[in-house]
C-alpha cells in the first residue's frame, strides 16, 4: 500500500463537502445585522428546532458562542462553576475573565462532570462573603476527558441542583451530536438539561466555519447584543450559513462512522499492553493514549508519527489524542492503526 497522510489531529481539519460548496455559491443573502439574511434565519430556526429551544444565534466560532453565553448569563465580578479541564477554562485564553470580568471556580473530576456535592458546597456559600455564582458550565462531549459523553442522569442531577439555587446551566456542546449518538438519545434530550447550548458546525459536521448558540427567546435577544460587542455581528453571512444547513441536514447521522472508526483504532492499539487502554473509555470519535510507559514523551511521539505521515496531537507530556473524522475513511484508519502499532513497538524495542 502506498504511503498516505492520515490526519487525526482533530475533526476541525475536515473539508466542506461538494454540496456545502454549491450551497455557499448559490446562497440567498442579506444583512444579518438587520436580521435580513434569509439563509442565516433558516439556519438559526433549524438549529433551535433540532435542540428543542426557542431561538438560536449564528456565531463565527465555538469560543465566541461560549463567551457570548457566559457574558449573557453573568455580570462583572460573578463566578462560574466548571470542570478543571473544560474547554472554556483551558483553551479560550481566559476570555470570560478578560472580557466579562467573570472568575472561574474549577472542580476536578474523572469524567468531566463536576461533582454534585462539591458544586452544591460552592452554591450554598454566604453571598455576602463570597462572589456570586451566576452560572454552571458543562461540556458534552468532553474534549480533554477523551471525547467522553456525559450521561443524561449526570446532567439532570446538575440541572436539579442549579434550579434549587436559581442558577442557569450552559453547555459547551461543541460535539453535542456525537454525545447524542454515544448515549442513544436525541440532541434535544441533552439540551433539555440546560438553559443554553453552543455547538459547532465546523468539527465532525464538516462545515468550513460557524457555531450556533441556542436558548430561550429572551436569552438569545440579549445574546445578540453581546455577539455584536465581541465583534461577531456579520453581514451577508448566509454564504457560510448555507454550509451549516447542509451540515445539520446531511452530516449528523454519519458521525456514527467516526465512532466506529475510533473504536477500531482503539481496539488495535489496545493490543499493546503497555498502553493500558480500556475500550470503554472511548465513547465517540476520540482515542487518547498514554505513552509514558513506552519511554517517550507525547510531543516527541507526535513528531515521529508525523514523519510516518500520521498526524496526531497531544494534551500534555504523556497523552496523545487521535480524532477520527469525515475525511478519514475506514481504510485510512486501518492504515494508521497498522503504522502506529508498528511505530510504538519499534520505540519499545
Amino acid at each position: 500500500m502506498p504511503n498516505r497522510c492520515v490526519d487525526l489531529r482533530s475533526d476541525t481539519v475536515t473539508q466542506p463537502t461538494l454540496k456545502m460548496r454549491e450551497a455557499m455559491m448559490y446562497a440567498e443573502v442579506g444583512d444579518d445585522c438587520a436580521g435580513e439574511d434569509p439563509t442565516v434565519n433558516r439556519l438559526q430556526s433549524l438549529a433551535a428546532k433540532k435542540l428543542g429551544k426557542q431561538a438560536a444565534l449564528f456565531v463565527p466560532t465555538g469560543t465566541m458562542g461560549n463567551n457570548v453565553a457566559v457574558l449573557t448569563h453573568t455580570n462583572t465580578g460573578d463566578t462560574v462553576i466548571l470542570d478543571s479541564e473544560a474547554h472554556i477554562y483551558y483553551y479560550e485564553c481566559g476570555a470570560i475573565s478578560a472580557l466579562g470580568g467573570v472568575m472561574p471556580i474549577t472542580i476536578d473530576s474523572e469524567d468531566g462532570c463536576p461533582d454534585p456535592d462539591q458544586t452544591e458546597f460552592y452554591l450554598q456559600r454566604d453571598p455576602i462573603r463570597f462572589p456570586k455564582i451566576s452560572l454552571i458550565c458543562l461540556e458534552n462531549t468532553h474534549n480533554r476527558r477523551g471525547g467522553r459523553a456525559i450521561s443524561l442522569e449526570q446532567m439532570r442531577i446538575m440541572q436539579s441542583i442549579a434550579e434549587r439555587y436559581n442558577v442557569p446551566v450552559h453547555l459547551d456542546g461543541a460535539r453535542i451530536f456525537n454525545a447524542a449518538h454515544a448515549l442513544g438519545v436525541q440532541a434535544k434530550d441533552i439540551a433539555d438539561c440546560v438553559d443554553s447550548v453552543s455547538f459547532c458546525l465546523s468539527k465532525g459536521l464538516s462545515a468550513p466555519v460557524g457555531s450556533l448558540l441556542v436558548g430561550s427567546g429572551d436569552f438569545i435577544a440579549k445574546a445578540v447584543q453581546v455577539r455584536r460587542r465581541l465583534g461577531g455581528g456579520m453581514r451577508q453571512s448566509g454564504i457560510i450559513a448555507a454550509a451549516g444547513i447542509v451540515a445539520l441536514t446531511e452530516m449528523v447521522d454519519r458521525l456514527v462512522d467516526d465512532h466506529e472508526n475510533a473504536q477500531y483504532l482503539a481496539k488495535e492499539l489496545a493490543e499493546i499492553d503497555k498502553l493500558e487502554l480500556n475500550l470503554t473509555d472511548f465513547h465517540t470519535n476520540m482515542v487518547v493514549i498514554n505513552v509514558q510507559n513506552i519511554g517517550i514523551t507525547a510531543p516527541e511521539f507526535v513528531k515521529i508519527a508525523s514523519k510516518h505521515d500520521i498526524r496526531t496531537s497531544y494534551f500534555d507530556q504523556d497523552r496523545i489524542r487521535l480524532v477520527t473524522n469525515h475525511d478519514v475513511s475506514r481504510e485510512d484508519v486501518e492504515y494508521a492503526a497498522d503504522v502506529l502499532v508498528k511505530l510504538i513497538r519499534s520505540i519499545m524495542n
